[in-house]
């Protein structure tokens, strides 16, 4: 009998002869914790934590787009990890090795390398470098000029220097902005075809705060008005005798009557223009012009905003004539719109603080104000106590061929200036920068007053300039001064020109003017009536105690340039400045005309502290803060 062939396995028919049974609990149990340890549970630990080293990197499948955001180069195999651009240097800009090691042995000397200082301040990169070469060149070259009578200058201008402008002084000498400028304007440099473009020579005048500049630029141009006058009485004498004798030749013939009211050619036509940002920069450069007026004898008129229609007309069209100008150049760019005979005798013009007046706001009037009275203008000078980056960039378009007069100190805070940091995070303050502020003006305060050998003393009152950056800060630190007892005003731009003048007349020239003894005349300072616009009033009143003999002018960068602040012996900086720029105009308010001079920076939390310590060591240095 056949055996039927099975499909099965001979493994599962041995199986198949046992029953299946259930799995037990015990096996259930087993099957289902293996189930549940494939999915490893959130606080059991890694069996790598015990491993040390990274673990080996994923290998990068090389491909078509295998080279896309890749922040490092791959290394080659036998080649050295470098990668430069065509001048030989890598993505930072730094020089690569290779190309460092083949320019030292073409040149046979290493580069030299940066000295590390000033890293904080290159960060704004604000101000125009110039070499320690070129400083020391200049300081060369000035040295022998120690006497005004170096310069030919008319002999009225000589007298008159020591009379008008520094009265009272024994010892005058010219500062070095003075030696530099003034044999450039007079011609005794002989390397000035350069410089001389379709008859006009151009100067940027670059020297230090408190250098002297006004006198610099405003001599040389007293003595060209002076000497086109004897000119012009030449050229008018001839004249006169020539239509003598035309007439002697008609005896016969009648002549017209001259017209009633006819005015003086010369009217509403100056020869010199000097441009100024401000009202109380032309008050106070004005003065100094109409001082030299009164011995060497010319005609000056200062208009600006702070006098009225009538004012300005009747002293701009005098039926004398005028020979200098003073204006703002929003004021003078207007009138020439109207009369462009105003500037069609014009051979000189002055841009005094020319980085405020270049700039984007100023710039267009300015330039068009020089291109009106091109035709007959001689000289340019353009001056600034600093030169911005951006300055220099558009004289660099504008005028390519300037000559520029630079002083050895430029962008330099001069040494007899100390710089103080006071830390307002710090106990007591804790952060109160107007209780600091109000702290440290009363230790000034309380100072003792220096005094002669013959017990005179040399500063009566003590002035203090505290500048903030924002304009609403001025009122409201003025205000709580004034609660604590200091003698606190606000100067801003919402001040009315009259009481910006008179807050400024109190800080400006010395404490009282030195008479020939050189000892100090106290100035009166009668408080006038302040306005009803005037924004230091509605103050709270004086405390019970108060600091006497001392004054505070708190504003912004509006009192920072230009102003001559020679009483003023200690300036603070409640805000750190933005710029070095800033630094320099700031502490420029001190230490001015050789005189000694502190500043005090209150520095906050959020505040550039490295920027503040780098300013402090430079001026230490006596180094330029570029």
């Amino acid at each position: 009998m056949l055996r039927a062939v099975s499909s099965l396995c001979p493994f599962c028919e041995v199986r198949s002869l046992f029953p299946r049974t259930a799995p037990s609990q015990w096996q259930q149990t087993r099957l289902a914790s293996q189930m549940r340890s494939r999915t490893p549970s959130r606080m059991a630990l890694s069996p790598k934590v015990a491993q040390s080293g990274k673990p080996a990197p994923r290998r990068r499948v090389e491909g078509p787009f295998a080279g896309l955001n890749r922040t490092t180069v791959p290394r080659i195999p036998g080649r050295p990890m470098e990668q430069s651009d065509s001048r030989g240097r890598d993505f930072k800009g730094r020089e690569t090795p290779s190309n460092l090691q083949k320019r030292n042995n073409r040149s046979g000397r290493p580069e030299r390398r940066d000295s590390g200082d000033y890293h904080a301040l290159k960060m704004q990169r604000a101000l125009h470098p110039v070499s320690y070469t070129q400083r020391s060149s200049i300081k060369e070259r000035i040295r022998e000029m120690d006497s005004f009578d170096s310069f030919p200058l008319l002999p009225v201008i000589k007298e008159s220097i020591s009379t008008q402008a520094l009265p009272g002084l024994d010892d005058i000498s010219p500062t070095p902005a003075q030696r530099v400028t003034i044999p450039a304007m007079l011609g005794m440099d002989q390397k000035k075809s350069k410089h001389q473009v379709a008859g006009m020579q151009q100067f940027l005048l670059a020297a230090e705060t408190g250098s002297g500049k006004t006198l610099a630029y405003l001599l040389p141009i007293m003595d060209a008005i002076k000497r086109q006058e004897v000119v012009d009485r030449e050229k008018a004498e001839k004249k006169k005798a020539k239509e003598e004798e035309e007439r002697s030749k008609r005896m016969f013939e009648l002549e017209s009557p001259p017209l009633a009211g006819e005015e003086h050619p010369d009217a509403g036509r100056p020869r010199a223009i000097i441009l100024l940002p401000s009202a109380e920069l032309v008050a106070q450069v004005g003065a100094v012009v109409k001082s030299f007026s009164h011995t060497v004898k010319f005609k000056a008129s200062l208009i600006s905003a702070a006098f009225s229609g009538n004012v300005i007309r009747n002293r701009l069209f005098a039926p004398s004539g005028v020979d200098i100008v003073i204006a703002t150049p929003h004021l003078l760019s207007s009138i020439a719109e109207s009369d462009p005979n105003i500037l069609s005798r014009v051979t000189h013009i002055v841009v005094d603080e020319a980085d405020s007046l270049l700039d984007r706001s100023f710039s267009p009037l300015t330039t068009n104000i020089i291109d009106r009275a091109s035709p007959t203008l001689k000289q340019l000078i353009l001056c600034s106590a600093t030169i911005p980056r951006s300055m220099d960039s558009y004289l660099e378009k504008r005028f390519p061929d300037i000559k520029r007069l630079v002083t050895p100190n430029l962008h330099a805070i001069p040494r007899r200036v100390q710089l103080g940091v006071v830390d307002t995070s710090q106990p007591p303050y804790k952060g109160n920068k107007d209780l600091a502020c109000a702290d440290t003006i009363w230790n000034i305060g309380r100072q003792a007053t220096e005094y002669y050998e013959d017990g005179q003393e040399t500063v009566p009152t003590k002035r203090i300039i505290v500048f903030v950056n924002e304009r609403e800060k001025t009122i409201e630190l003025a205000n709580y001064l004034v609660s604590k007892g200091v003698d606190a005003v606000a100067l801003n731009r919402d001040t009315i020109n009259e009481r910006s003048s008179h807050l400024l007349a109190a800080f400006q020239g010395v404490a009282g003017a030195e008479d020939k003894d050189g000892k100090a005349k106290a100035k009166t300072d009668a408080p006038a009536a302040a306005p009803a616009s005037d924004p230091n009033q509605g103050r709270k009143g004086p405390a019970a105690r108060s600091l006497a003999n001392t004054k505070v002018l708190v504003t912004t960068d509006l009192g920072s340039r230009g102003i001559d602040t020679v009483a003023v012996r200690h300036v603070i900086l409640y805000d750190v400045p933005h710029t070095t720029i800033d630094f320099i105009h700031r502490l420029g308010r001190t230490g001015r005309m050789g005189r000694r001079g502190r500043g005090i920076v209150l520095l906050g939390k959020g505040d550039r502290a490295d920027v503040v310590k780098e300013v402090r060591e430079g001026m230490f240095k006596g180094q330029a803060l570029i």
